[in-house]
């Protein structure tokens, strides 16, 4: 398959290549580059796409999503009320929903009797259409913690072990621990609440570390985020600072955690907009300045949505994304955090994230320029996934 358009974002370092193609051959990125170039490497027999007002560039990475809610208004009550065939089938429709917007990849943070998983194969093998799904089966919590009813509930370090073998036995390929409490579980602890002694958060990531698999820690408070870096987390989800009395960002613990490259997903919500009328406008500032601290100092920033809670639905990653741009970030790191710095955060690196020759034929095509105009990437015309091309649902 060749396809051309008016500018291709390839490379490690998303180098722009006016009048571009990209070649996809097996599954896999054959040839990058200009135009008449690619075309010369090209069959005559395979078929050819033309988008001479498009952008080629990778398929995006949604890097925190949960299949099994369905982003109502009580996704614990909907998900409590369904036996794992019922939910099994609207996580299959969810993950199409990923895909008709591009997102090639995405990285499932905690679901039921491993269910992301069977999916995740459904999809290697065709029975089903979506992204690559990376999962981390059932998320680590205390009794009774954030999102108990994931069935992951242990109590002490030989327990907290047991569960992080099981998962990598089922096939995970992170390890999810609930490091404080959220706003999903009603009668847990608070979002600012640490959930795990010390010696529990160690031992998680010395198992998970061991079995070569990278842990990511749901960590709102600031207790919990110093703690989650002490034991070396691979990556800190939500990030948020929070403290009973506001927020709290210690310019000592960020510092480490750009030292030691965790990556921050701060799993931000397609309605963030909203959010100055749900948490009031002075709040709602505080944690846009939280997120613009990180940002500013460095700290290496992932694109996610915490897809399936309320209000965050599988077809908002693009919106999602605007709130990077609110903040002033460059539309060029917006976009890396939502390709290459993704795929580097979910150990994906030297498969996906890029176009490149060897890489997954993960490609998205959108018509415009979204280096220029970032809401170019909500103007898709071409998803290709590992190779496939996608139907687009309009």
């Amino acid at each position: 398959m060749l396809i051309t358009a008016a500018q291709v974002l390839a490379g490690a370092d998303r180098q722009v290549i006016p009048d571009g193609a990209v070649l996809v051959r097996d599954g896999v990125i054959a040839c990058v580059g200009p135009r008449e170039e690619v075309q010369r490497h090209a069959q005559p027999d395979e078929s050819r796409l033309d988008y001479r007002s498009g952008t080629i560039l990778p398929g995006l990475i949604d890097a925190h999503v949960h299949l099994c809610f369905d982003a109502g208004p009580d996704p614990v009550a909907t998900l409590q009320d369904q036996d794992d065939e019922a939910l099994f089938a609207d996580m299959r429709q969810r993950a199409e929903q990923l895909l008709n917007i591009g997102v090639t990849t995405a990285r499932d943070l905690g679901d039921r009797n491993a269910l992301a998983i069977r999916l995740a194969q459904a999809v290697t093998v065709g029975d089903a259409v979506g992204p690559r799904v990376v999962s981390a089966a059932t998320p680590v919590t205390p009794p009774g913690g954030h999102c108990w009813f994931l069935g992951g509930e242990v109590t002490g370090v030989d327990e907290v072990r047991a569960l992080v073998k099981r998962n990598a036995a089922e096939g995970a390929q992170v390890i999810k621990v609930m490091e404080t409490g959220g706003g999903l579980t009603k009668g847990g602890a608070k979002s600012w609440e640490s959930q795990f002694t010390e010696e529990e958060l160690n031992a998680l990531v010395d198992e998970a570390h061991r079995l070569g698999l990278p842990v990511a820690a749901h960590a709102h408070g600031t207790e919990g985020i110093v703690a989650a870096v002490e034991a070396g987390v691979d990556t800190i989800e939500h990030c948020t600072w929070m403290t009973p009395d506001g927020f709290e960002v210690r310019d000592d613990v960020l510092a480490q955690i750009i030292e030691k490259q965790i990556r921050v997903c701060p799993a931000v919500s397609p309605h963030w907009r909203m959010l100055p009328q749900i948490f009031g406008a002075e709040r709602a500032e505080a944690m846009f300045g939280v997120v613009r601290q990180m940002a500013e100092a460095g700290a290496r920033l992932i694109a996610g949505t915490d897809a399936g809670v309320q209000r965050a639905g599988f077809d908002g990653l693009t919106s999602s994304l605007g709130f990077y741009e609110h903040l002033g970030l460059a539309n060029e790191r917006i976009l890396e955090m939502a390709t290459l710095e993704a795929a580097a955060a979910l150990g994906l690196h030297d498969e996906t994230g890029q176009l490149t020759p060897g890489y997954s034929a993960d490609v998205l095509v959108v018509n415009g320029d979204p280096l220029a105009e970032l809401d170019a990437l909500k103007s898709v015309e071409t998803v290709i996934a590992a190779g496939r091309r996608v139907e687009i649902k309009r």
